[in-house]
């Protein structure tokens, strides 16, 4: 999983970035601070793996992971090339999902390219700019498409339908995503505004109740998630370890940090789930795209598992965690046989037999 953050020059891009993967960019007070992408790959924190390693004990626990990549702060005008426009651009195309960084803090010393905060604003902004970019992408695509269907290629002219339903809606101001097309229908044509967004609110250390209300609200009245956050703590977080950041988390009402937070929100907003395989040699987890059903989850360990499976022996972590071990599970029959047709639930713990 490869999400990308994005957002106007000063909202906190490179802060956040730091303190979910432990980085080093560069983060100071002048736009175009971040020119080429930084990168960082974090574990996925997940109390179930935690916990499944207490009980197991194996030779090594393996969390799944994420890549975050912190790109280039984007300007009106970006489709046209202007500040690092196009570098933004190609950046954006190569991630899964775009973590979008919406500024809610003020602070005199930290300069708004646009002159004030106004995160509805900053958002229509880069929202107009991608989708500005996807009308230039369709146009090019619409040429060397019509050509064909004119000529009565059945293909074409349906590939020339979907075309023109998305320049209808992105001229009408629409992202790809809000038009009702599925993922797949628009895969082939690349467009930024088609990729699942967590919007992420970087707010002050007391952040005010109303502006947060209505950045969640206005968030979910697109249909999106959203996570907020201060960058200002968090990076504090990300620089202490065990009791202390616990502590410190603590003293702050804080149940989960930054990172848990848009890892949570992330994988909601690309319906994704986790599962886990458990032995002496090692407890791991895996990630699944939510509704999987067994075989596919099996081929993400290996193309031979899903090509070769044969069964599935399943617990509910929630089971293991409340009665111990799996020996205690098979005494009151909660190990399951499951078949090629089972959808593979968040938590599941999983054995795959299969033919070599």
């Amino acid at each position: 999983m490869e999400i990308g953050i994005v957002g106007l020059p000063n909202v906190g891009k490179s802060t956040i970035f730091n303190a979910l993967t432990s980085g080093n960019a560069a983060a100071s007070n002048y736009p175009f601070t971040t020119i080429e992408p930084n990168v960082g790959v974090v574990a996925v924190p997940d109390a179930r793996l935690a916990r499944l390693t207490e009980l197991v004990k194996p030779y090594k626990t393996v969390p799944t992971s994420c890549r975050f990549v912190d790109i280039a702060g984007l300007v009106k005008g970006a489709s046209q090339g202007e500040g690092l426009g196009n570098k933004f651009l190609a950046n954006i195309r190569e991630v899964d999902a775009v973590l979008h960084m919406v500024r809610l803090f003020r602070d005199p010393d930290v300069v708004h390219t646009m002159g004030s905060v106004d995160f509805k604003r900053d958002i229509e902004v880069i929202e107009t700019e991608l989708m500005l970019a996807d009308l230039a992408s369709l146009e090019k695509q619409f040429d060397k498409v019509s050509g064909k269907a004119k000529s009565g290629d059945k293909a074409a002219k349906e590939v020339l339908a979907v075309l023109e339903a998305l320049k209808a809606g992105l001229s009408a101001g629409k992202p790809a995503r809000e038009l009702g097309f599925p993922p797949g229908a628009v895969k082939e044509f690349a467009l930024l505004t088609a990729k699942p967004v967590l919007f992420v609110g970087n707010t002050d250390e007391s952040p005010d109740p109303a502006v947060v209300a209505e950045f969640t609200s206005s968030i979910a009245a697109r249909g999106s998630q959203s996570v907020v956050l201060c960058g200002k703590l968090e990076s504090e977080i990300a620089e202490l370890t065990g009791e202390d950041r616990a502590m410190f988390m603590k003293d702050l009402g804080m149940e989960s940090s930054g990172l848990e937070k848009v890892i949570v929100g992330a994988y909601r907003t690309l319906g994704l789930s986790s599962y886990f395989t458990c032995g002496e040699t090692e407890v791991r987890a895996w990630t699944i795209p939510t509704g999987a059903k067994a075989p596919q989850a099996a081929g993400v360990i290996h193309s031979d598992f899903e090509k070769g499976f044969i069964r599935a022996d399943v617990y509910a972590f929630a089971d293991i965690d409340r009665l111990g071990s799996e020996a205690a599970l098979r005494e009151k029959g909660l190990v399951r046989s499951e078949g090629k047709e089972y959808v593979v639930k968040d938590g599941d713990v999983c054995h795959f037999k299969f033919n070599n």
